[in-house]
């Protein structure tokens, strides 16, 4: 597949049923929305307790990247489903499932395997910390079937910013924490914060992006039920405000060094002015590539930090 990231695939470019039409439903990525609070949680653990149990790290992120997956395939099954991919004007990346690159059974099928491997690490986690564990791990499953499936959708609702930002953010940093160390630090409940705003500012890019398609197929988002002013405040508030938590976050820790990931302000402000600036259509796409970076550096630095601080302290 030889997709850029301004412009869909064109049919030519995929085969059916072939690894990049599965790549398409994937979406690869997006798993950095899975990778990042898994590795902030893990780092700060490992910052706090001095060791940690790196198989148990492994499972954690198996997990979290599965979830993200069952969550992209679902999200591709359903929007085809329902028709929303031949209604309107739709500028956002292609659906395998839309474009006849593969058949809903198979991804249905994919889905399936995919939250079964998913569940069983969870099995696998429940040696390390009990039944609460499984609880999280069905909660976060069931959170991703229901973004794009069931009556009544989550993706059809103005909670899809909220619902990324509480399990990508909250539950993935602090039960990465948790899981790991049997404790949740002060720092991990404020990077949980940051990370999840992040991770629900690439969802407010989409919907963003999305705004006259949603409104005519009738997905009622953020975006379309407050408009487009308040679609904008909502991705500044979301890409800016996890930056503000960030002198809190090396006080907690007495760690000037946490102070590291406030080098990308200019790059969070850029993006808060092309998001108001961009043309509708495809340009939107690169901002929302943009953004799956910001957090993953964002993370990356977060955790760099933390290891240098521990060094240094």
């Amino acid at each position: 597949m030889t997709a850029n990231r301004g412009s869909v695939v064109s049919t030519a470019q995929v085969r059916s049923g072939s690894v990049a039409a599965w790549m398409v439903a994937i979406r690869p990525h997006s798993l950095l929305v899975a990778f990042s609070p898994v590795l902030v949680g893990a780092t700060l653990g490992f910052a706090r307790n001095g060791s940690i149990d790196l198989l148990a790290a492994l499972l954690v992120l198996g997990a979290a990247l599965l979830v993200q997956v069952v969550t992209n395939m679902q999200n591709d099954v359903g929007y085809t489903v329902r028709g929303a991919e031949c209604s309107g004007t739709r500028t956002g990346l292609p659906r395998a499932t839309a474009n006849g690159w593969l058949s809903v059974r198979h991804v249905r099928a994919g889905i399936v395997v995919v939250a079964l491997v998913a569940t069983g690490l969870g099995v696998a986690l429940m040696a390390y910390r009990g039944w609460p564990v499984l609880a999280i791990g069905v909660a976060s499953l069931l959170a991703a079937l229901a973004y794009m499936g069931g009556p009544r959708p989550i993706a059809y609702t103005p909670f899809g910013e909220l619902t990324v930002f509480v399990f990508f953010g909250l539950v993935a940093v602090m039960g990465t924490d948790w899981v790991l160390t049997d404790q949740i630090g002060s720092v991990s409940m404020l990077a949980s914060v940051a990370i999840g705003a992040l991770a629900a500012a690439a969802l407010a890019v989409n919907n963003h992006r999305d705004i006259a398609h949603d409104r005519l197929v009738g997905r009622n988002t953020f975006a379309v039920s407050y408009g487009d002013a308040a679609s904008r405040a909502l991705y500044a508030l979301l890409v800016l405000g996890p930056f503000a938590l960030v002198p809190a976050m090396a006080w907690l820790a007495r760690s000037p060094a946490l102070l590291l990931p406030l080098v990308l302000v200019p790059t969070a402000l850029q993006l808060r002015r092309d998001l108001g600036r961009c043309a509708p259509g495809l340009a939107f796409n690169e901002i929302l590539f943009r953004t799956f970076r910001l957090e993953l550096w964002f993370a990356a630095l977060l955790s760099a930090a933390t290891l240098l601080g521990t060094v240094l302290a």
